[in-house]
C-alpha cells in the first residue's frame, strides 16, 4: 500500500507511524508546507485516556512523550481579585515542538519520507498515484476545499477573537483569569507545557524560550466588539502581546508574553456530512474542530489517527475501513464538539455571569461543557463543592436539586418539575381526561417531583392536536380535572400541579403520535388556523385559515375560559403554550408569521398577539398562583427565531407578570436541524436567566440528577423539566433522593410508600476474600 498523508502536524504524523509500524511494507509520505521546526501555538494538552491508546499502540513513542510531560491537577480561578482553587482535575501538557520532534524522530525510524517546506500535489492526483491520501491539512483544509461537493463542509465562525501566545515561566496550575476593561470583558486560559530547571528560582529572570524557569501556553480572547474597542484590529504581533500582557501583569508577574507567527483569530467549527471521498480521508482539524477552551484538538487528532489505522488493520479493504473510521469516530467526535461548542458559548456570554458570587462563579466555569458535573466535581474535590453549597445556602446533606423555590405565592419543595408530555389518551374523543391521566398525572406527583405539568390542555375541539388531546372548553373537563387535582393535593401533599394551556393552530387535526405524528387524520378532519396560511408540511399537512384580526378576540376569549375553569378545577399553576409551532408560537416566529398587519413584521408586532393573551389571562388567573410561559428558544433553521430573539420574548412576558420563563427550542417548522445531545436545550435558558435575572424552566434531554444538581447549584436553571425519565420511572425523584443517601423535606416519601424508600438488597456478588494466599 502506497499511503500519502497532506499535512505534518501531530495527527498526520501519528497516522503515518502507526501505519507504517503496523505494516513496514507500506510506503508512506508525509507532506508538511512548513520547515520542521515551525509550529504555530505552544503547548499541547493530552488526556489520559489518549495517553492510554498511544502507550497500547506505540510504547516507544509513549516513552518519549512522557518524559516530556508537565502533570498538574488544579485549576486557578481569578476574578475581581480573588482567586478560587479547584484541584483533583489532572492534566497533561509537552510543547508542541517537542511533541513534533518526538514524532520526527519515529516516522524517520520506521522509514516514512518526511518532505518539510513541500507543498502536496493535487489531492485528485494524489488520489491516482497513491492507495489512501490522509488529508490531515488542517482546519484551513485545501482538500476539503477542493472535494467541498463530496465532503460536504459547515463551518461556523464565532464571535470572539483570541491570540495564542507564551509566557517564559511555569504556571502552578491551570488558569482562567477574568480582566474588566474600558474595553469590556477580556479573559486569560493558561497552563505550564515546560517544567522549571531544577533548583530553579522562581524568582530569577527567566533564561528564554522553554528555558530554566519552564513555559506556559497563554491564550487571550474576548468578543469581537472588545477586541475592535481596544484597538486590537490595528496591532501587530508585538503590539497585541504588550497589551495583554499589561492587561495580566499580576498573573504574569510583571513578565512579557511572546508570540509564535501569533494573530488574532476568530474560532470555526468545522462539521463535515461525510470524512472520506474514494481512498482520500480527513483527519483532524480537516474534518472537525472542537473549541480549544475544552484542550481537544490535537487529542482528537491523534485518536482520529488511532482509529484510522485500527480500522485498515481490521477491514477487508480500504472502502470498508474508512466507512468504519468514521463510523467508529463521528459520535465521539459529535459528543466532544457539543461539549466545545457549551463551552465557548459559555465564554462568548462570560459577562452575564460576572456578578454570580465568587464560589458560583467558579463552578458555573468549571462545569460549562456540561462534561464536569457537580457528582464528578465532588470526587475531584469535595472541599471546593461543600463551599460551592455553603455560599448558596444550602444545607449539609442536601443535595442542590431538593432546595426549596418561590414561584410568585408558590414555594415548591424542589427543583423537579414533571414536564408537559402529550399523552394522546382522552378515552371519549371529545377532551375529557379519565382514568388514564388520573393514573399517569397521580404516580408522578407520588413520585416526589416538586412540580407536575399536564399535557398541553386545548382550549378548544379546533385548538386540538389529535382526536386524543385533552381539553378544558366544557364543564365535564372542569369536573374530570378536579378529580386529578384533588387526587394529588390529597395523595401526594407538598406537591404542586399545573396546567399548560395552548392551541395548536397550523398543527392539529392529525393522528395519535403511535399512528403516525403529525400526519393529517384518515377522515374526520377539522378546519385549522393560523397566523398565516402556511401549512406545516406542504402537500401533505392541511393549508390553515390565516386568521382576522376580527377573530383573534375569540381565541383571546378561549382562553380566558379555559384558564377561569383551570382556576376552578384546583390548579396551582398555569402556563401559557406559546412553543413547538402551535398558534401562539405560529405568531411568534418569523418563519410561520408573515402578516403585515400589526400582528406581523418585527419582533414586537410577532409578540402582540401572544402578549394580549397572556394578559387576557393573566387577569382572571387568581394573583397568587404563578403563571409561566413556555417558549422555542430557536426554531433551528435559518431565518427563524434566535436566541436574542428569545431573550426578547422573555423580557416581554417577564413585564407583562410572568413569573418564570420555560425554555425549550424547536418544533415549529418541519425541517429543523437541532443540535441534539444531553441538556441540549439548557444553554438557552442559562442565557435568559442570567440576562435578564428571570427565573427559567430548563428542558431538554436532561436525564439525570447529577445534572438537574449541576444546572441548579451553577444558576443556569431554576427548575428542571424531565420528560423521558419520568415514563421510565414514575418515581425517579424519590429514586435520585434515595440514590444520593437524602431523607429530608425536599424528597418526603409517601406514607404508604416509605418502607420502599431503601433500595431493595440484591443477591450477593462477591465471595468471601481468602484468609491467606500463597506466592
Amino acid at each position: 500500500m502506497r499511503v500519502a498523508v497532506i499535512g505534518g502536524g501531530p495527527g498526520g504524523l501519528y497516522a503515518a507511524a502507526l501505519l507504517k509500524r503496523l505494516d513496514p511494507t507500506r510506503e508512506i509520505t508525509v507532506w508538511e508546507r512548513n520547515a520542521p521546526d515551525d509550529t504555530f501555538g505552544f503547548g499541547v494538552v493530552l488526556s489520559d485516556e489518549t495517553l492510554g491508546g498511544i502507550e497500547h499502540a506505540d510504547p516507544e513513542v509513549y516513552r518519549a512523550l512522557q518524559a516530556e510531560f508537565v502533570r498538574w491537577d488544579d485549576i486557578d480561578i481569578v476574578h475581581r481579585g480573588r482567586t478560587l482553587t479547584s484541584g483533583g482535575h489532572g492534566f497533561a501538557a509537552l510543547g508542541r515542538r517537542r511533541l513534533l520532534a518526538v514524532l520526527h524522530r519515529r516516522c524517520r525510524d520506521l522509514g516514512i519520507e518526511l518532505r518539510f517546506r513541500a507543498e502536496a500535489p493535487p489531492t485528485a492526483e494524489l488520489a491516482r498515484a497513491y492507495d489512501l491520501v490522509i488529508a490531515a491539512d488542517g482546519v484551513h483544509s485545501t482538500t476539503r476545499t477542493a472535494h467541498a461537493d463530496a465532503f460536504g463542509p459547515q463551518l461556523t465562525t464565532h464571535r470572539c477573537r483570541y491570540i495564542w501566545l507564551a509566557a517564559d515561566f511555569a504556571f502552578d496550575a491551570f488558569r482562567f483569569e477574568i480582566a474588566e476593561t474600558e474595553h469590556g470583558v477580556v479573559q486569560l486560559h493558561a497552563y505550564p507545557f515546560a517544567r522549571p530547571e531544577p533548583g530553579h528560582d522562581p524568582a530569577a529572570p527567566s533564561a528564554g524560550p522553554e528555558g530554566s524557569a519552564g513555559a506556559s501556553t497563554v491564550i487571550v480572547e474576548m468578543r469581537e466588539e472588545v477586541w475592535r474597542s481596544a484597538g486590537l484590529d490595528r496591532c501587530d504581533e508585538r503590539e497585541s502581546a504588550e497589551w495583554c500582557a499589561k492587561v495580566f501583569t499580576d498573573a504574569l508577574r510583571g513578565r512579557s508574553l511572546r508570540g509564535n507567527n501569533s494573530s488574532w483569530t476568530a474560532f470555526r467549527t468545522v462539521v463535515n456530512d461525510r470524512w472520506s471521498h474514494g481512498n482520500t480521508v480527513l483527519l483532524g482539524d480537516a474534518a472537525h474542530t472542537a473549541h480549544f477552551s475544552i484542550g481537544s484538538g490535537t487529542k482528537l487528532a491523534v485518536e482520529d489517527a488511532l482509529a484510522l489505522a485500527a480500522c485498515l488493520q481490521e477491514q477487508p479493504d480500504t472502502a470498508t475501513a474508512l466507512a468504519a473510521y468514521e463510523e467508529e469516530r463521528r459520535p465521539v467526535v459529535a459528543s466532544t464538539q457539543r461539549a466545545a461548542r457549551a463551552s465557548l458559548a459559555w465564554f462568548e456570554e462570560l459577562a452575564t455571569y460576572l456578578d454570580q458570587p465568587p464560589h458560583q462563579f467558579a463552578f458555573n466555569l468549571l462545569t460549562r461543557s456540561r462534561r464536569v458535573t457537580h457528582d464528578n466535581l465532588r470526587l475531584r474535590d469535595a472541599g471546593f463543592v461543600t463551599a460551592v453549597e455553603d455560599e448558596a445556602g444550602t444545607p449539609a446533606g442536601t443535595p442542590p436539586m431538593f432546595t426549596p423555590f418561590r414561584l410568585g405565592g408558590l414555594t415548591l419543595r424542589n427543583r423537579v418539575v414533571v414536564s408537559p408530555m402529550d399523552m394522546y389518551s382522552a378515552a371519549d374523543g371529545n377532551g375529557t381526561p379519565g382514568d388514564f391521566h388520573l393514573v399517569h398525572l397521580g404516580a408522578r406527583a407520588m413520585g416526589g417531583a416538586g412540580l407536575v405539568m399536564t399535557e398541553m390542555v386545548c382550549v378548544s375541539p379546533e385548538g386540538r392536536i389529535t382526536p386524543g388531546c385533552t381539553g378544558l372548553y366544557a364543564p365535564e373537563h372542569e369536573t374530570a380535572w378536579r378529580r386529578v387535582t384533588d387526587f394529588v393535593h390529597t395523595s401526594a401533599p407538598g406537591t404542586a400541579i399545573g396546567v399548560q394551556l395552548g392551541h395548536s393552530g397550523r398543527k392539529g387535526s392529525t393522528r395519535l403520535m403511535w399512528d403516525g405524528i403529525d400526519q393529517p387524520l384518515p377522515h374526520g378532519n377539522w378546519p385549522l388556523v393560523a397566523p398565516s396560511a402556511l401549512p406545516y408540511r406542504p402537500g401533505v399537512n392541511q393549508t390553515p385559515h390565516a386568521l382576522a384580526e376580527s377573530e383573534l378576540a375569540l381565541i383571546r376569549e378561549q382562553f380566558v375560559r379555559a384558564a377561569t375553569s383551570a382556576a376552578r378545577a384546583g390548579f396551582d399553576l398555569l402556563e401559557l403554550h406559546c412553543a413547538h409551532g402551535y398558534l401562539l408560537s405560529g405568531f411568534l416566529s418569523p418563519l410561520t408569521n408573515h402578516r403585515t398587519d400589526a400582528y406581523g413584521g418585527d419582533l414586537t408586532g410577532r409578540l402582540r398577539f401572544p402578549l394580549e393573551v397572556f394578559d387576557a389571562v393573566r387577569a382572571v388567573w387568581p394573583a397568587g398562583r404563578p403563571m409561566t410561559v413556555r417558549i422555542s428558544a430557536t426554531d433551528w433553521a435559518d431565518g427563524g427565531t434566535t436566541a436574542a430573539d428569545a431573550v426578547a420574548m422573555a423580557e416581554a412576558f417577564a413585564e407583562h407578570g410572568a413569573d418564570a420563563i420555560d425554555v425549550s427550542t424547536g418544533q415549529v417548522v418541519p425541517d429543523e436541524r437541532p443540535d441534539f445531545g444531553r441538556s441540549y436545550q439548557t444553554p438557552f435558558a442559562d442565557r435568559i436567566r442570567n440576562t435578564l435575572g428571570v427565573p427559567v424552566i430548563a428542558v431538554g434531554a436532561i436525564s439525570s440528577w447529577d445534572d438537574v444538581n449541576s444546572l441548579v447549584l451553577a444558576g443556569r436553571a431554576d427548575l428542571c423539566a424531565l420528560a423521558r425519565p419520568h415514563l421510565y420511572d414514575p418515581h425517579w425523584t424519590l429514586h435520585a433522593a434515595a440514590e444520593q443517601g437524602y431523607v429530608g423535606p425536599g424528597a418526603p416519601w409517601p406514607l404508604p410508600y416509605q418502607a420502599g424508600s431503601r433500595t431493595p438488597p440484591t443477591g450477593r456478588t462477591d465471595a468471601p476474600k481468602p484468609r491467606l494466599t500463597l506466592r
